[in-house]
């Protein structure tokens, strides 16, 4: 393996280390953790009798991978300090230390998929209480709250719908999500009344507000604040926190958690997975089936608390 010297394991993360450390593409971050993370498995290799360069073997790697996953190391963690290690034998190849890239016989281990994270739907109903302040703003919030849940919206898709992508006499919404892909999301008729009343108080409010400072911008955006100003991603997100965060024990509170309420009540109550895909506007059926896991975790935890035979934990 060696080429030109047989070279100590602790010398050659010293030179890494100097190496790193001047290299001026790499945020003091990583090279601080670049460092540390090498001269942890050099610790590795000493406990197993390991003291040269040219000793070290992709077998090597995967025992201290095993090590680390062992020791209650999560996968993206396992995998930014497997990136570390190609970083020094990168290193090792370019001065000379060896001439065998042992790493690409390294796998990452893989991350556990996370399921989505959604309301309960008691906590959904709340906001169709009456939990909002009593003028216009308080109308927008309700308003911003109930179509996201109802229609599985991006944050980002909502803040940009337009009074022309609403036809209420065919009760639909045209929607541009990702890649300027278009879709058509059906709305119910109370959703439709709502709107409807929203907007006659909209273009009230813009009027007015047009009369008293003819400064105001023209906009045809749907969501427009008591001052006049379109209602961004960033607003949006604020008031879900605003509403969700008292009412749920969800782990984040985000807009994009009522689009994963939106689709897993969906199946829940047995929508079709590709009707679910469409509304949502996934390309990939992938992206969709995620939801099917959180019906059948849904459904094991009804059973469990349920079912007189179920354990009870």
């Amino acid at each position: 393996m060696c080429i030109f010297a047989i070279v100590k394991i602790d010398e050659a993360i010293q030179r890494f280390t100097d190496y790193v450390s001047s290299e001026r593409r790499l945020a003091e971050g990583t090279v601080r953790y670049y460092i540390s993370e090498v001269e942890r498995f050099g610790r590795y290799l000493y406990s197993q009798d390991i003291h040269l360069i040219e000793e070290i073997s992709a077998q090597d790697v995967r025992s201290w991978q095993m090590s680390l996953m062992e020791e209650g190391e999560a996968a993206g963690t396992v995998t930014k300090q497997i990136a570390a290690l190609r970083a020094w034998f990168k290193f090792l190849r370019k001065k000379g230390y060896t001439d065998t890239d042992i790493m690409v016989k390294i796998t990452p281990p893989k991350r556990a998929k996370r399921l989505p994270i959604f309301f309960r739907e008691d906590e959904v109903e709340q906001i169709y209480d009456d939990i909002y302040p009593n003028d216009y703003d308080g109308e927008l919030d309700k308003l911003v709250l109930r179509m996201l849940y109802e229609t599985g919206m991006r944050r980002s898709e909502l803040a940009n719908v337009t009074l022309g992508n609403i036809n209420l006499d065919e009760l639909t919404i045209k929607v541009r999500g990702k890649r300027n892909k278009e879709r058509i999301i059906p709305i119910e008729d109370e959703l439709a009344h709502n709107i409807s009343r929203f907007i006659a108080l909209r273009n009230t409010m813009v009027e007015e507000l047009k009369a008293k400072k003819p400064t105001v911008a023209n906009t045809d955006r749907l969501l427009v604040n008591s001052k006049g100003r379109v209602v961004s991603d960033g607003m949006i997100y604020l008031i879900v926190e605003k509403y969700m965060a008292p009412r749920s024990n969800a782990e984040r509170t985000s807009p994009h958690v009522f689009r994963h309420t939106f689709a897993t009540h969906m199946l829940n109550e047995g929508a079709n997975i590709d009707a679910i895909k469409e509304l949502l506007g996934h390309s990939d059926l992938a992206a969709t089936e995620v939801y099917t896991h959180v019906t059948r975790e849904h459904l094991k935890e009804t059973y469990k608390h349920a079912h007189p035979r179920a354990t009870k934990k």
